[in-house]
């Protein structure tokens, strides 16, 4: 059977721990059905394979950009692998770089290792996952602060499609209305769903679950 990237990815994901189905309280409290732990991630091949998958997704939507920004710490070797991946499955060379938690005062200096940022570049945010857009909140300063940049998008692996605490609107559609960033993810929950509905994954025991969860904490 063929699959596309985002079922492929699916598989990835279950298959390496990092998407897991069951009873799991989550550090907001809720009880869920599934868990994304990308701790899990932690060898090589997982990391050229996960480049592929940011870099499919990067190319569906036809993202044009100069460089890859990689926030410390999960987003500095996804914004590596993307990197490698775009030049070696699309032709495509991107620069790219990360934040440094503490400005460097000697040497080259600056908030940023890799490509020195300057006014007008093309750049596109390279994360895991977004809970709160803590990560978001930290990075926007340091670029304002370095160049004039343009942020084009923002690529996450899984869009949990889940109403904040405080809020009806998922974290990417917070996103989007405080930030004006357009966030993109490799997969959403509605297509983790499909993929069990479908038999791309084996869970279809938990899909009620899955079902009442989204009905209950679902966001449009």
């Amino acid at each position: 059977m063929g699959y596309t990237y985002k079922q492929e990815f699916i598989r990835f994901m279950v298959a390496n721990g990092v998407l897991k189905f069951g009873q799991f309280t989550l550090k907001s409290g809720r009880l869920a059905p599934y868990f994304i732990n990308t701790g899990n991630y932690k060898t090589g091949k997982q990391l050229a394979k996960l480049g592929q998958y940011y870099a499919a997704c990067i190319m569906e939507n036809h993202l044009e950009a100069e460089t890859l920004v990689g926030p410390a710490y999960k987003g500095i070797p996804l914004s590596v692998a993307t990197a490698i991946a775009l030049n070696n499955e699309y032709d495509k060379e991107l620069n790219y770089c990360f934040d440094r938690k503490e400005v460097k005062d000697h040497g080259e200096g600056g908030l940023f290792v890799g490509k020195q940022l300057v006014d007008g570049e093309k750049v596109i945010l390279i994360e895991d996952v977004m809970t709160s857009g803590k990560a978001l909140r930290e990075i926007l300063p340091k670029l304002e602060a370095t160049a004039k940049v343009q942020v084009v998008g923002m690529i996450i692996s899984v869009d949990r499609q889940e109403k904040a605490l405080n809020s009806e609107l998922s974290a990417v559609s917070e996103a989007k209305k405080e930030f004006d960033i357009d966030v993109y993810s490799v997969v959403t929950m509605n297509d983790i769903i499909e993929a069990i509905e479908e038999g791309v994954v084996d869970g279809k025991e938990h899909l009620e679950a899955m079902y009442a969860y989204r009905k209950t904490y679902g966001a449009n």
